[in-house]
């Protein structure tokens, strides 16, 4: 089988009478340039196989030719030190300098070349356009992708439209387009890769991973919930004057308006749930009511006890695809999300009993004698995601503890299965979930909440309360929420919060809602101590290991206990500034008018 860098990762095929899993193989590149001879559809074929490379995954992806300092690294994707994960991080403190380089920046304006070069070209081709329309809707699709990518993460950013210069391997971008700006065109590149791109059952099967046109109305639903609801949240406070700093605020003509965007994700939403050919991944009869941790771990027949292939996963909806003999992951991903993605008590407590109610309001709650307890008559989900818990009893703290973080239990959703022996380190080969139609289900939701301040319970059964059976938990609708004193908007993102748990979410989330500053500036906590058997039993907790020692806080069952203090709010200052990266140094200073983000 050819090496990895002459095989472009854009499909599987499944050898008949097999399970032998291979790559369709195109014609060896290790990079391509302008200069490259676009004189027939292969050629385009082979161009537009290749941008899926450029989309984020389990490995670490850079430009070709660009230095190592640039690496993407998928830990990043991971949500990891946000106030749901135990071991904290600078980022989710608001502990950040303004950086040199910063390898976001460079690798994605590296890559929108790749697709400028692929739409430049397809203007000059002699040829049928409509032989190479397919493959010109693709390069439209990854420049709308790293655009809206480049945004969330700084705000406004040079538009890149055609095919711009390399200097010293530092992308000279210019000036800064507002947020605006770059978010219209995001939607205009959207809207043609929508018009040029085949429906997801034409990709069909051997070419599974490759985007389709469904993949491309589901990502312009992302981007339309994400920007509608930073606009009616956070409004221009990130945006600087566009003169001295920061991008600006300009909008251009016919720009959509927050109930614009919020329709539109709504029908967008609808119309892949109706119409596309996904479908949740649940097997909860043949998993032990474990689909939520099989699902992101599935990587042959021998992963999962029903023997089920990655063929079985219509969820994913935009993916990157991963193989044991063609593309592991060569990194240290196990070993990494066991620790770095431990619970804190807040994520442990955001948990529902199965009667759909808080363990504040559930007579289904255990309590928290011991960590097996709290998992008793609670959301799937919670032991699909969380290991190392003996049963009937709970885990050691401090250094005998599993966990980076001391808090004894650790994460399993991304790990490989029964690793390290199925996988070991380095060779998990699970494809990556860029976007499933779980989040789907949760944008058609909670659009629909922040356009009309309500929702109905038709809406609910046709999107989380889909969740909430795989996750065993009973249906929301507005008579139980208004019975128990819930609120509707509060329920449903914690269904977000809960299912895209380390899938990237959460640091957005809490950004686009407004309220990074007070989530992440507060104590994070750990295990409950008084009470449970922690507090009488030293050989499973040994206090010293903790440099912050105890609180008493009212838990999320409501009761006044001391609970181990992991990192206090005098050390956590996430400000409005922390809600966009700095623009690297180094590209500052190639032309003045590039201007820092505000607070940088």
């Amino acid at each position: 089988m050819k090496n990895i860098r002459n095989i472009v990762m854009a499909g599987m095929l499944i050898v008949a009478g097999g399970c032998q899993e291979r790559f369709i193989d195109l014609e060896p590149k290790d990079s391509y340039t302008e200069a490259v001879y676009f004189a027939t559809p292969e050629h385009f074929e082979y161009a537009a196989n290749k941008l899926h490379e450029n989309l984020v995954g389990w490995r670490d992806i850079r430009g070709a030719g660009l230095p190592s300092a640039y690496n993407t690294s998928y830990a990043d994707w991971l949500d990891l030190g946000t106030d749901l994960t135990a071991l904290p991080q600078d980022y989710g403190r608001g502990v950040l300098t303004p950086s040199n380089i910063d390898p976001y920046w460079t690798s994605h304006y590296y890559f929108l070349r790749d697709a400028n070069i692929l739409i430049k070209k397809a203007s000059e081709y002699d040829g049928d356009q409509a032989d190479i329309s397919h493959y010109v809707a693709t390069a439209h699709f990854f420049r709308a992708y790293h655009h809206y990518e480049l945004m969330v993460r700084f705000g406004g950013v040079p538009l890149s439209l055609d095919v711009y210069e390399l200097k010293d391997e530092i992308l000279n971008t210019g000036k800064r387009n507002s947020r605006y700006e770059v978010f219209a065109q995001v939607l205009q590149d959207l809207d043609a890769a929508i018009a040029g791109l085949p429906a997801e059952v034409e990709v069909g099967d051997a070419n599974k991973g490759k985007i389709s046109r469904e993949g491309a109305k589901a990502l312009k639903a992302r981007a339309l919930l994400f920007e509608a609801t930073w606009e009616k949240y956070v409004g221009t406070s990130t945006d600087g004057d566009g003169v001295s700093v920061g991008a600006g605020s300009e909008k251009p003509n016919g720009y959509p308006s927050v109930n614009d965007m919020l329709t539109g994700a709504i029908e967008l939403s609808s119309d892949v749930i109706n119409n596309g050919p996904y479908e949740l991944w649940n097997h909860n009869a043949d998993l032990d009511n474990l689909s939520s941790y099989y699902l992101f771990n599935i990587d042959g027949s021998a992963s999962n006890p029903a023997g089920l292939t990655k063929l079985s996963n219509r969820e994913f909806i935009i993916q990157g695809i991963y193989d044991v003999d063609v593309r592991r992951t060569n990194t240290n991903l196990s070993h990494v999300v066991a620790g770095r993605l431990s619970p804190t008590r807040k994520m442990l407590d955001m948990f529902l009993a199965t009667d759909g109610l808080p363990i504040s309001k559930s007579p289904l709650f255990q309590g928290y004698n011991t960590v097996d307890d709290e998992l008793q008559n609670r959301d799937y989900r919670m032991s699909a995601y969380f290991d190392n818990i003996p049963e009937d009893g709970s885990p050691a703290l401090g250094s005998q503890s599993l966990s980076n973080s001391g808090v004894g239990i650790t994460n399993r959703k991304h790990e490989a299965f029964d690793y390290p022996k199925y996988r070991s380190q380095g060779q998990e080969s699970q494809n990556f979930p860029y976007l499933r139609l779980a989040e789907l289900y949760l944008i058609y939701a909670e659009a629909l909440y922040e356009r009309d301040g309500a929702i109905s319970d038709v809406d609910l059964n046709l999107s989380i309360n889909l969740l909430r059976e795989r996750a065993g938990v009973a249906p929301l609708t507005n008579s139980f929420a208004a019975a128990n004193g819930l609120d509707m908007g509060e329920e449903i993102r914690r269904e977000r919060t809960i299912e895209l748990y380390g899938e990237n979410s959460r640091y957005n989330d809490l950004k686009r809602w407004g309220i990074a500053e007070e989530v992440l500036s507060a104590t994070v906590y750990g295990p409950v101590i008084e009470g449970t058997v922690y507090e009488s039993n030293p050989s499973l907790y040994k206090p010293g290991y903790f440099l912050y020692g105890e609180e008493k806080i009212t838990t999320g069952a409501g009761s006044q206990l001391s609970t181990v203090v992991l990192d206090p709010a005098s050390i956590r200052n996430f400000t409005r500034t922390d809600y966009l990266f700095s623009i690297p140094q180094e590209d500052l200073q190639i032309t003045s008018e590039l201007l820092q983000n505000p607070g940088w």
